[in-house]
């Protein structure tokens, strides 16, 4: 009988220690694993019988798993924090390539992933060597998994025909996006997979040496990955002659310090030199000339994470899967307002309406979507009405939106799209290293202008010069945080239209969101003078006498939707106008 304790750093978060001391004070056997998706079930534990039935529980905590574990122990599997069918219908759908060991294998053991299968590819890919390498992968149809969707083989061609003496392959885990972790879940959950993937590539173009350039913010999967190189060395699987052949190779971890733009591949290269993290123009490539100006392969964790799987089971076993131009699986972390959130992987093809409904249930409270978020904060704003838009790289790109890595946050109808398209303009154009003018100073007059227009203060002209400062900076930027950084802005004017012109011309913000345009009111006839939204009020704005109905002082209040929030009888209705004060 196997405990299998999801300790991701979500897990952990969600109360995980406290499940895991729980658990082994009650005489539990607990495995811990890495997330297994189900993020929005957490704490999870899978109890995996002697004769291998699994049963997952989750939204544990201290009480609920001593509970689980005594009766398990006695050999029951009792009903209680079951999973019901409508949480694990969000496993339905998807095809687990890079998370098919994530909650399955121990990622602080080397054993429990060799166990899996774990290196059975790097004896194969030793076997067959860099030409045989790189066939299978050009037969998979690989793309880079990091946003640009570039063709890996050639990637890795280019680098193995660069001549110089010492050659690198980097792994980018320089996740920044605003609410991806992707490449967090799959490091802190299976990191001898990234590692595996790395050193088949490292054969493919003949580098010595692997560089993990990962955030600084991510500890959890720093340790997990400096224990996983320990043991590759207790093992013999790191340094001369691996596994008996000429190969020999090693890691190094360099930690970033959250710098965005450094997922960009020349400014993550400057930053691993020592030096600020900012972009260059190209050529040349890292493939000719990368870190110490010798010949590089920089691909990110997601890359790396399928290449084993390839290796071991065939190139045209993963070209079945996906479309023509997309092959394979793709891993979304879903965000937002969906009832079940966490990470996804699905094959390419399907849509972006089977990922939201079909897997991850719908919207909270079964309110409408309004739009989908993809490719991060440079990424583009998807309406409901385009939904049914096939995931590939081409027909996300038709939109006005990019794949990205990966992050997918789900909107309902109660929010703003200027008001969102400014979160994203903002986190940009601070994080825009500031060496070309288009991005540097075009973000800027964006934001101010964003600014300007929530707060009821827009013009009309505000609109279509949002556009062309949007498309001049995607033209004119340096790099690919400058060229995407418009999208946000470009695809709401596109969609969303009516919105900007009803915050502008009618001072007026349609899902009630923007704190200068709207104000609150208690409607007398519902209110109950329970009091409750006076107590809740940080800033005092709210006074009557108990059992009366209660008054709203405009001028003190913040809008902050406390009040809103807490009332049940629904007595306090946001109206939205301009607000004076």
């Amino acid at each position: 009988m196997k405990f299998l304790l999801g300790y991701g750093s979500c897990g952990i978060a969600s109360g995980a220690t406290a499940v895991l001391n729980a658990l082994e004070k009650a005489g539990a056997d607990v495995f811990k694993v890495g997330c297994n998706g189900l993020c929005f079930a957490e704490p999870i534990v899978e109890i995996v019988t002697d004769n291998g039935e699994s049963v997952i529980y989750g939204r544990l905590n201290e009480k609920s798993a001593t509970s689980l574990a005594e009766k398990v122990l006695a050999g029951e599997l009792p009903e209680e924090n079951r999973l019901s069918d409508e949480d694990m219908a969000f496993l339905q759908g998807q095809t687990r390539i890079v998370l098919s060991g994530c909650g399955k294998v121990d990622p602080e053991s080397i054993d429990s992933y060799i166990e899996n299968g774990g290196y059975g590819a790097l004896k194969k890919a030793l076997a067959v060597g860099s030409d045989g390498i790189i066939e299978e992968i050009k037969k998979s149809g690989l793309r880079g998994r990091g946003g640009a969707g570039f063709p890996t083989y050639i990637k890795w061609q280019s680098a193995k025909n660069s001549q110089g003496d010492e050659k690198y392959i980097v792994c980018n885990a320089d996740e920044g996006d605003p609410g991806a972790f992707m490449d967090r879940a799959v490091l802190e959950g299976d990191p001898h997979r990234v590692l595996e993937g790395m050193m088949i590539a490292g054969i493919a173009v003949g580098a010595f040496m692997g560089i993990i350039y990962v955030r600084a913010e991510y500890p959890l999967a720093v340790r997990r990955l400096e224990l996983a190189i320990k043991q590759m060395h207790e093992k013999g699987i790191l340094g001369e002659n691996i596994f008996g052949s000429e190969f020999s190779f090693d890691f190094r971890i360099m930690m970033g310090a959250g710098a965005f733009v450094c997922g960009e591949e020349t400014a993550l290269l400057a930053s691993l030199g020592g030096n600020r993290g900012m972009p260059v123009t190209k050529p040349p490539f890292p493939a000719q000339r990368g870190f110490r100006n010798k010949p590089t392969n920089i691909n990110n964790v997601e890359t790396f994470a399928n290449v084993s799987w390839i290796i071991e089971n065939g190139g045209d076993a993963f070209a079945k899967l996906g479309t023509n131009d997309s092959k394979g699986t793709k891993v979304f972390a879903l965000a937002g307002r969906v009832k079940r959130g966490g990470l996804v992987e699905v094959p390419m093809g399907l849509t972006i309406r089977d990922i939201v409904f079909g897997i991850c249930g719908g919207i909270k409270n079964d309110a409408g979507v309004k739009a989908v978020q993809m490719g991060g904060p440079s990424g583009g704003c998807i309406p409901e009405n385009m939904l049914d838009t096939v995931i590939d790289y081409d027909s996300i790109a038709k939109t006005g939106a990019i794949m990205g890595s990966g992050g997918m946050i789900v909107m309902d109808e109660k929010t703003c799209m200027v008001d969102m398209a400014k979160f994203f303009m903002d986190f940009t154009s601070k994080e825009s290293c500031g060496k070309c003018v288009p991005c540097r100073i075009g973000t800027t007059r964006m934001l101010e202008i964003l600014k300007r227009i929530v707060a009821g203060e827009g013009k009309p002209e505000d609109i279509d010069l949002l556009v062309e400062l949007g498309e001049s900076i995607k033209t004119g930027a340096l790099c690919g945080l400058g060229n995407s950084a418009p999208n946000p802005v470009l695809t709401t004017v596109k969609y969303f239209r009516d919105e900007y012109e009803a915050h502008i011309n009618e001072k007026t913000c349609p899902a009630g969101k923007c704190t200068a345009l709207i104000r609150f009111e208690i409607n007398e006839d519902l209110c109950r003078g329970c009091s409750l939204c006076s107590k809740k009020c940080p800033v005092g704005a709210i006074s009557g006498t108990l059992k009366k109905p209660f008054v709203i002082d405009s001028e003190k209040c913040v809008r902050c939707s406390q009040c809103v929030d807490n009332c049940k009888f629904g007595a306090i209705k946001i109206i939205s106008g301009e607000v004076s004060q």
